[in-house]
């Protein structure tokens, strides 16, 4: 097969099938960021459009939230010859904004999310992966409104459609210095998808929180270019998959809350990559073996009194690219995160500061059926810090 066609379509498949290292960004609040997003059953800030729509039954009035994400991320490369590489550091950032409304007559909440489950971008910005990606970008921007309901007392349930448009951005490196042999893509598409949740509180020590988040089927339509031609109009059909969350909270005393959280992501949905109109005159379809995987998430909360209060947390990420079908644009491993918050909580007005590190102690690639020239040792080091402001009417 043409290595262009190639590395145009792991390029997509990549930048869905990152967790904490590419393309998903499932930290999206600081105070969930500092609990290691362990938030899904306590859910108790606009956020919980994100992380469990059902929990904005628990806000009173009117309260927007604004945030930003920022992670320097970096992936280094040792070769099995020795030579070596490393990914740009260069500091990222994505915003997020939440806003509800629950009636004060009536047991219904509504809230509107704008966010950024996918994103950021990856830079090699060395011809060492000569034939493999060099540069990726993925934008992915979410629109969720939500509707929830309390039930009764000790139950909440929600639903809301998305609204998602994504653009992929990629390069490779030529395979000669100074060479024409270099390739580009760019395209976008968007697609609908939705979510629901439901939170169950029966005692005031016990929360239990689910969260579904459906696959989208983004169809990416954009310019293939080999630099000296002239540019082919190519598109991809991409499914972004299911995510389901499960949490359980537990609160011995008011002023503290344990929470564990299970998540699990259907990345075998990520089988088959089709471009049609290629530049090579025919459909292109290829094969890829992604694994489902999970994420665990723990956090402690402890309430230090007029407001302010403290978190930590540890999150493990499975990896899910095999081996066989690894790519570099898509540093993926097996993580270990380490998380830390601090805020305050007022009548009028909240905030929230969060710091989070990622690493893996090095994962070696051998036997890349689809890259060969990708084989090798990747460690992973990332920073990252989240703040954000709740105004309350």
């Amino acid at each position: 097969m043409n290595h262009y066609a190639l590395a145009i379509a792991l390029t997509l498949a990549s930048a869905e099938s990152s967790r904490a290292v590419g393309f998903l960004l499932p930290n999206q609040d600081p105070e969930a960021i500092g609990r290691g997003d362990a938030f899904t059953a306590t859910a108790d800030n606009p956020s919980a459009i994100y992380y469990n729509p059902a929990g904005i039954t628990q806000l009173q009035g009117a309260q927007v939230s604004l945030g930003l994400y920022g992670i320097s991320a970096r992936t280094s490369y040792t070769s099995p010859s020795g030579a070596t590489a490393h990914t740009d550091a260069n500091p990222q950032f994505v915003p997020q904004v939440y806003a509800t409304y629950s009636f004060k007559d009536v047991p219904i909440s509504v809230g509107l999310g704008v966010y950024v489950p996918y994103g950021l971008s990856v830079n090699w910005g060395d011809p060492s992966f000569s034939n493999v990606a060099q540069k990726g970008k993925l934008t992915y921007l979410t629109a969720n409104p939500v509707v929830a309901w309390q039930i009764c007392k000790m139950l909440s349930a929600s639903a809301g459609p998305t609204i998602n448009y994504s653009e992929a951005i990629f390069q490779n490196a030529p395979f000669f210095p100074f060479s024409s042999d270099q390739v580009h893509f760019q395209g976008s598409g968007w697609a609908p998808g939705y979510t629901f949740g439901i939170l169950f509180q029966p005692h005031p020590m016990w929360s239990f929180g689910v969260d579904y988040r459906s696959e989208t089927s983004l169809n990416y339509s954009g310019q293939f270019v080999q630099y000296g031609a002239a540019g082919v109009t190519t598109s991809a059909r991409i499914h972004f998959p299911r995510t389901v969350l499960g949490g359980i909270s537990f609160r011995p005393t008011p002023d503290w809350n344990l929470e564990f959280d299970l998540s699990w992501t259907q990345w075998s949905k990520v089988n088959e990559v089709t471009f049609q109109n290629s530049p090579f005159g025919i459909p292109i379809s290829l094969n890829f073996d992604y694994r489902n995987s999970f994420i665990y998430d723990f956090g402690v909360t402890r309430q230090l009194g007029k407001g302010y209060y403290a978190s930590v947390g540890y999150i493990f990420s499975q990896k899910s690219n095999p081996n066989a079908t690894y790519d570099p644009i898509d540093p993926d491993a097996n993580l270990h995160l380490g998380n830390f918050g601090f805020g305050h909580k007022g009548e009028h007005f909240d905030w929230a500061l969060a710091y989070q590190f990622a690493y893996n102690g090095g994962r070696t690639v051998s036997g890349d059926t689809a890259n060969p020239s990708a084989d090798g040792t990747y460690k992973t080091f990332n920073n990252a810090v989240n703040a954000s402001v709740t105004v309350k009417f």
